[in-house]
């Protein structure tokens, strides 16, 4: 045979085998991916469970409600039924009014002090007049007829009432009571310095005022500046504005000395009655300072 032949046939063989072994191959390839993997096996186990039947528990019986009537036939029954005969009635009382008596009118001594003692335009003599005005006009009680009432007071050298004019009143009553007191009045001792006395004086005819005794302390002592409108005019008088300063007062030592001398001592009285005053005006936390 031809050298030629035979490598030609030996190339055909090894053609046929190499496709041979590729498509063995590929064939192996899909097997094993088509290959499922391999899954246990699980054994069946069977569970018996003997459970006893349940015996239902005893629920108590509810309470039974009492039948309740309607509001309105309750409402009707009670209505109907007739308040019993032998109820005790508890009378009701008014509380009563609050009151106060009128103050004593002042002593004999009293008076001979306030006809000597001349210091704060006679400020004894003035205290004893409206003390012996509201002692004569009674018991003052809470109510309408209850009020103050302030005068404008003149009275003459000789101790005579000269002028009395209302300046302002709450309580008709309380006027017509103290003007009548006024024409009643006991005669008054002279003024103390000679001079017709000019003063205002409020009368309080209410039970919660009290008119406690002055206090003497100060009254050697000049009286403090009084602000006045420096651009107050009359219409008649010529228009003069006085805007300077005042001289303040000043008294000698010795002369304030002597005067001291003459001041009575306060009352227990007047003390409580400053005290008072004190609390009213400024609070309890400035008493006895």
């Amino acid at each position: 045979m031809h050298p030629l032949r035979n490598k030609f046939h030996f190339a055909v063989f090894g053609s046929v085998a190499l496709h041979a072994l590729v498509f063995a191959l590929a064939g192996n390839q899909q097997a094993w991916f088509a290959r499922k993997p391999d899954v246990p096996k699980i054994e069946k186990i069977a569970i018996v469970l003997d459970a006893a039947p349940r015996v239902p528990e005893k629920i108590p019986p509810k309470p039974k409600r009492k039948a309740v009537a309607p509001e309105r036939t309750r409402t009707a029954v009670i209505a109907t039924q007739s308040p019993p005969q032998n109820t005790a009635t508890i009378p009701v009382t008014k509380p009563p009014s609050a009151s106060q008596a009128a103050p004593a009118a002042p002593t004999a001594e009293d008076w001979a002090f306030a006809g000597q003692y001349t210091l704060k335009n006679s400020k004894g003599y003035r205290y004893s007049w409206g003390k012996q005005v509201r002692s004569m006009m009674g018991t003052a009680v809470e109510g309408p007829n209850s009020g103050e009432v302030r005068f404008r007071i003149e009275i003459a050298p000789d101790g005579i009432l000269a002028k009395l004019e209302t300046l302002w009143t709450t309580s008709s009553v309380a006027e017509q009571l103290a003007r009548k007191a006024i024409e009643n009045m006991p005669p008054l001792p002279p003024t103390p310095n000679g001079k017709p006395l000019i003063f205002e004086r409020t009368i309080s005819f209410t039970p919660f005022a009290t008119d406690w005794p002055p206090i003497y302390d100060d009254d050697c002592l000049p009286d403090p500046p009084v602000f006045t409108n420096p651009f107050a005019w009359d219409g008649k008088s010529p228009q003069v504005a006085d805007i300077g300063p005042k001289p303040v007062e000043t008294l000698d030592p010795h002369a304030l000395e002597e005067c001291r001398k003459q001041l009575p001592q306060n009352t227990i009285e007047a003390e409580i009655g400053r005290e008072q005053r004190i609390q009213d005006q400024w609070g309890s936390s400035r008493i006895g300072q």
